[in-house]
């Protein structure tokens, strides 16, 4: 199994910043990809960030130029670094980690727990 901790959250005024972090552990063989999901009220979860391959990435269009994911292998950890929020980016944060676990022959999808993010006045 894996688990993922996230922590960073926490309400910010409009054009400030906050750095999110997702570290993973567990009896883990390999790490497909790591990125960052979001789920504002009444609305779908939705990409924000992730890491396609080793160094590729992809963002939501909403977000480029002001969100920055970047991730340290050693520590098994993902960042996501916000800056310039807008009320819009209020929403709960997941980190996701598709990764493959030792003994297992596939890779599966692994979620944190979600951390509130509140962008307000």
């Amino acid at each position: 199994q894996v688990q993922l901790v996230e922590s960073g959250g926490g309400l910010v005024q409009p054009g400030g910043s906050l750095r999110l972090s997702c570290a993973a552990s567990g009896s883990i063989f390999s790490i497909n990809r790591m990125g960052w999901y979001r789920q504002a009220p009444g609305k779908q979860r939705e990409l924000v960030a992730a890491f396609t391959g080793r160094i590729s990435t992809n963002y939501a269009d909403s977000v480029k130029g002001r969100f920055t994911i970047s991730r340290d292998n050693a520590k098994n950890t993902v960042y996501l670094q916000m800056n310039s929020l807008k009320p819009e980016d209020t929403a709960v944060y997941y980190c996701n980690v598709v990764a493959q676990t030792l003994g297992s022959y596939v890779a599966r999808d692994y979620w944190g727990q979600g951390t509130q993010v509140t962008v307000s006045s």
